[in-house]
């Protein structure tokens, strides 16, 4: 079976009356993460690749809120989330392409 070709897709959305939205699917293993803190010092997070990048840091650039706290454990249980889901996906998915190549399974 061939994997998909890793892709990221961007699209802006604009409508009269309403704030512009933008949106960023990476879908590609060639994803670069990188946190760290920058002046001031202010935390962040930046997720790229060769198209796009898409950083996050505290509200208004200022210092570590209430509600900067509560986004930064909303990312780190999302993330968690995600690690478990492909981990245990990935497992099923070699045990069914073992199984599909090896007859003694």
């Amino acid at each position: 079976m061939t994997s998909p070709r890793p892709y990221t897709y961007v699209t802006m959305s604009m409508q009269p009356d309403r704030a512009p939205r933008l949106s960023v699917s990476f879908h590609t293993a060639d994803l670069r993460v990188r946190a760290g803190l920058l002046s001031k010092p202010r935390p962040y997070l930046e997720l790229s690749t060769a198209e796009a990048d898409v950083s996050i840091s505290t509200t208004g650039a200022g210092p570590v809120s209430d509600a900067d706290l509560a986004t930064a454990r909303e990312i780190f249980n999302a993330a968690a989330t995600y690690l478990a889901d492909c981990e245990r996906l990935h497992t099923e998915q070699t045990a069914q392409a073992k199984g599909a190549t090896d007859p003694a399974v």
